[in-house]
């Protein structure tokens, strides 16, 4: 999901601003931290040597006229629409104005009453309780905090494990009863994309939440197309897209890899099986649809991808997704013995790398078939999305951060992204996490580092930092916060592999 279409105020949420106590430290407007400032600088030591050396088609083409990549601007001014989310006795969510200040129950995105009622006292602003009774508020924070030790939290006893709960806290009020994972809490967001969904999924399973996983997976089984196509997004209650968007194909991909990955945590074989027959049907109706987009040639047509805008020339980050995603279907068709449609899912994954290969290889995998600018994209091509890397993409993946970023230190989603001075934090998080990946810790801990800087107030991840170092637009970001919480899985994996 990338949100600049629907970059307006959504209204007001839960609180004001006001002089209680903190949920943590307030930084004042972020500038360039010490990690932030490491973290860009050890991106352009590393890849100096190979942005010269990049194919030069890999900037030979201009997008099309009317992309964020034509458009000039300055530094963009955007508010912060949310500080957070938090969770009120009996489950209901409620967002916490940008400003607030909120003091919540130890370890839980709870609100504590009594704090609340203090400030309100004290300093005679609205609190942020809804009057909610101390034994009440104390039962859910009791909830969540059961939830958490029913998992793991990456990176615990290390710098990031503040950040790390906070994720899996916003995670786990971003995700409803149903499974509807929606994107953010403010009104425009409050949907679900297939894309933030699976990325969310993955990273509850692979911190101990698997049922939670599952749930997410069964969402998506329910509003999926017979055809096996994916809406942009969708209402939390199912009941369909709440716009004409339209079908975006990268959520098919996107879908059927988070299944693969989701599968692969759970290590008790009736469990596996159970799980395998469950995600079944979503399987194989999203295999079908992706072998019959990826046709002979291996390349589907030309589709919105996580940009958001229409596209009349196909993109990396539209067929990348459909190879990971066949990669993985032919993995959990085989689990559940449908031998026939898992040999045609490989054949088709094989089929697609290759034009993949052939096609965007000489543009330096650029975001167009046709060249263009570097992309984000470059990383789906990588470990954890594919099962090995595709041959040439480390190094234009690595180039392609000097190209992204700004003037923060985070990442814009491509080089030829608008010149507004933003940092991206769902791009940001997703480099650190394929950093980690592939064994360079060290780059993934200075993007780290950067977004841990850039938290708001409550502790969530905003979507965007501004060019100051200012968190903005919508908080938390489901996106973020799973790449975030994988990156950190990742580094606690790769030190025990180490070990």
């Amino acid at each position: 999901m990338q949100g600049h279409d629907d970059d307006v105020d959504p209204g007001p949420g839960l609180g004001e601003p006001g002089t209680q106590t903190r949920a943590r430290e307030r930084r004042g407007p972020r500038r360039r931290s010490d990690g932030a400032v490491a973290a860009a600088a050890l991106v352009v030591a590393m890849t100096t040597t190979l942005v010269a050396t990049a194919p030069t088609g890999a900037v030979a083409t201009e997008p099309p006229a009317g992309h964020p990549a034509t458009e000039a601007h300055a530094y963009a001014t955007i508010p912060l629409y949310l500080d957070g989310v938090t969770t009120l006795p009996g489950g209901r969510r409620e967002p916490l104005a940008a400003g607030t200040d909120i003091t919540f129950l130890a370890g839980t995105h709870v609100v504590d009453p009594a704090a609340t009622t203090l400030a309100r006292a004290v300093g005679g602003r609205v609190g942020t309780g809804r009057g909610a009774t101390a034994p009440a508020a104390a039962t859910m924070a009791g909830r969540q905090r059961a939830w958490l030790a029913s998992g793991t939290v990456p990176g615990a006893g290390g710098p990031y494990e503040d950040m790390a709960r906070a994720a899996l806290l916003d995670l786990h009020a971003l995700v409803l009863p149903d499974g509807a994972a929606v994107a953010a809490w403010s009104d425009k967001w409050r949907y679900v994309w297939p894309r933030d969904a699976s990325f969310v999924a993955v990273a509850l399973a692979r911190t101990g939440h698997v049922d939670d996983a599952l749930e997410i997976l069964g969402f998506l089984d329910r509003v999926q197309s017979p055809d096996g196509s994916f809406q942009a997004r969708y209402l939390p209650d199912g009941s369909g897209p709440p716009d004409d968007r339209g079908v975006q194909t990268d959520g098919t991909g996107w879908v059927l890899w988070a299944a693969g990955l989701v599968v692969d945590e759970i290590t008790d074989p009736d469990e596996r099986a159970e799980a395998v027959a469950r995600l079944h049907p979503l399987v194989a109706r999203s295999a079908r649809h992706a072998i019959a987009l990826v046709g002979r040639d291996g390349l589907p047509p030309a589709s919105p991808d996580y940009w958001e805008v229409h596209e009349d020339a196909l993109t990396l980050g539209t067929v990348a997704p459909l190879v990971a995603g066949l990669q993985q279907a032919s993995r959990v068709l085989g689990l559940a013995d449908d031998d026939a449609l898992a040999a045609a899912a490989f054949d088709a994954s094989i089929r697609s790398k290759v034009a993949v290969i052939r096609t965007f290889g000489p543009t330096g995998y650029a975001r167009y078939a046709v060249g263009g600018h570097a992309d984000a994209a470059s990383a789906f091509l990588l470990p954890p999305f594919v099962t090995t890397a595709v041959p040439g993409v480390e190094a234009a993946w690595r180039a392609s951060a000097v190209a992204m970023v700004r003037p923060a230190n985070g990442l814009a989603p491509g080089a030829g992204w608008r010149d507004d001075g933003v940092s991206w934090t769902p791009q940001t998080s997703l480099y650190a996490w394929v950093a980690a990946e592939n064994g360079d810790a060290g780059l993934a801990d200075g993007w780290l580092t950067f977004l841990d800087s850039h938290r708001t107030a409550s502790g969530s991840l905003p979507e965007k930092v501004l060019a100051d170092g200012s968190p903005a637009a919508v908080a938390p970001l489901g996106w973020s916060a799973a790449c975030v919480l994988l990156a950190l899985d990742a580094l606690d994996r790769g030190t025990v592999r180490a070990g």
